[in-house]
């Protein structure tokens, strides 16, 4: 099959993919059409069913594999696909494999890379509390391990929240090199435990949308009841130490209107919240430059409040 990260303008699509969403919409014009998202495992496209009543159109819905035939086109520094027919495809016509989006990274090499931090974490009472997690509830782990860190923006894909997660602690451990006065092992210890509430808050591929828990809740306030009850299983956990670590948590966004019930008034907190910030950013904009054919000015980003430049990316 051909994969959608090597689709260029003027392709010819002309293969099987997952729909990843389906939604119908009417033109200005009070013309009906439908917006599609495919998705393989190297990421999406979006497409446009221009005459979803046309004889070529079979009824297909979310999350069934169709085969489509269309024309790669380019708007606003982002390819999408023109569609002109669709057929459901069954089950046997496709590898379910193919057309999950997965990290670049090995997730068993990222776990141990992982296993390597927690192994360094001195204090007994922190080092425990990942162990819990990370070693003993075997559970957490593989949905741990199958996370993405977002329905979209940044790590949307399997084993990005394991990357990410990964990603932060590395800038975290980096930082207590630069910086002594931060406490390492707290750190360290946040920057592994602080996207924890994504494995309740996001549901797993192909899914990958929010949960009651979610919507609700969020996977900070999530994750901050997940340590809560992991710190009551460890004996003369000391109360100071645990709210720390949850404070982390919860101000790891660092504004209120980006989602943190606190503001970081602790120098792990703030830490935190930058290495999460650059991370996140920096792979926001790299998923950016890698999915698009473009290298001049690539329009207005909300994320980034700018108008973003687009430079090719050697693969």
């Amino acid at each position: 099959m051909k994969y959608i990260k090597d689709y260029k303008e003027s392709d010819r699509m002309s293969d099987i993919y997952l729909c990843k969403h389906k939604q119908s919409a009417v033109t200005k014009n009070g013309k009906p059409y439908d917006i599609v998202i495919l998705q393989d495992k190297t990421g999406t496209i979006d497409a446009k069913i221009w005459d979803p009543n046309s004889a070529g159109i079979e009824d297909f819905d979310s999350l069934d594999y169709i085969e489509v035939y269309g024309d790669v086109t380019s708007f606003q520094g982002a390819l999408q696909v023109n569609v002109k027919r669709v057929r459901k495809c069954r089950e046997g016509e496709y590898d379910p494999a193919e057309y999950l989006p997965v990290s670049k990274f090995g997730i068993q090499e990222m776990t141990d890379e992982l296993y390597g931090f927690i192994d360094s974490v001195q204090n007994n009472c922190l080092h425990t509390l990942l162990e819990l997690f990370f070693k003993k509830d075997a559970a957490f782990l593989k949905v741990f391990q199958q996370s993405s860190a977002a329905k979209t923006v940044h790590h949307g894909f399997v084993g990005g929240l394991l990357q990410h997660t990964l990603a932060v602690t590395k800038l975290c451990d980096y930082f207590c090199k630069q910086y002594p006065v931060l406490n390492r092992d707290l750190l360290v210890t946040a920057a592994i435990c602080h996207d924890i509430g994504k494995v309740k808050e996001l549901s797993l591929f192909p899914v990958n949308d929010y949960t009651d828990d979610g919507q609700f809740l969020g996977h900070i306030v999530i994750g901050s009841e997940m340590i809560a009850e992991k710190v009551r299983e460890i004996k003369d956990f000391p109360p100071l130490l645990a709210n720390e670590l949850k404070h982390c948590i919860l101000s790891h966004h660092g504004e209120f209107e980006f989602g943190s019930p606190k503001k970081p008034a602790i120098v792990e907190a703030v830490a935190l919240n930058f290495a999460d910030n650059v991370d996140a950013k920096m792979e926001t904009f790299a998923e950016i430059l890698e999915n698009t054919t473009e290298q001049g000015w690539l329009g207005y980003n909300r994320l980034f409040e700018s108008n973003l430049r687009g430079t090719k990316v050697n693969t």
